[in-house]
């Protein structure tokens, strides 16, 4: 019987938080980019300005990607739970 270290647990699981919630950062990232870049090409300086086209991306984001970022999370937790014996020993 092979036993699995904790850490081989939490490494697996911060790569897995990591690839879940990367593409919504870096969709945050760049639409808060494009904004900027346009709020200083108009000279419009609203601060508040950024927060609606960026929660809407996040928003759009989360719907299409969600199912992926699920499934990523559902298999960790499946893999925990049925090699939790590994743990142990």
């Amino acid at each position: 019987m092979e036993s699995l270290s904790i850490s081989d647990a939490m490494t697996s699981a911060m790569t897995i938080m990591v690839l879940a919630s990367m593409p919504v950062l870096l969709i945050a990232m760049a639409v808060g980019l494009i904004v900027g870049i346009v709020q200083t090409a108009t000279s419009i300086q609203e601060q508040t300005l950024a927060f609606i086209p960026k929660i809407l991306a996040v928003i759009v984001a989360l719907l299409l990607l969600g199912p992926w970022m699920f499934s990523l999370v559902r298999d960790l937790a499946v893999n925990l739970f049925t090699n939790m014996y590994k743990y142990v020993g």
